[in-house]
């Protein structure tokens, strides 16, 4: 979804399995995304300029949307909870940084909830 952002036109994404899938739809949108969510289906209107936020990872998809997003996006950005990510993904920042990226760990942000 969040490389939908920077696709020209409109797309849509419908989820039939997990129904708290769009979580991470309100965070993209304070990226500045233009996503739209439906019951089961999100708008994604592009092509949409991201800026730097602080966000929050709600799941584990979630957190890789917000990653590319971030990366996408101008400034710094900084995710919170992305101990999601790490069940999925192994080492998901040292691979980014292999590809030119610059991201660091910098432990809990928000604080626990």
């Amino acid at each position: 979804m969040a490389l939908l952002t920077q696709a020209e036109g409109t797309s849509t994404v419908t989820e039939n399995i997990f129904e708290n899938r769009f979580m991470h739809v309100s965070e993209l949108n304070r990226m500045g995304a233009n996503i739209a969510v439906s019951g089961r289906s999100a708008t994604v209107k592009g092509k949409t300029k991201l800026q730097s936020a602080a966000v929050m990872c709600s799941d584990l998809r979630a957190s890789a949307a917000l990653v590319l997003g971030a990366l996408v996006a101008d400034g710094e950005s900084i995710l919170d909870r992305v101990y999601h990510m790490d069940r999925g993904y192994e080492r998901m920042e040292e691979k980014l940084r292999g590809v030119g990226a610059q991201v660091r760990r910098m432990g809990e942000v928000f604080g626990r909830r």
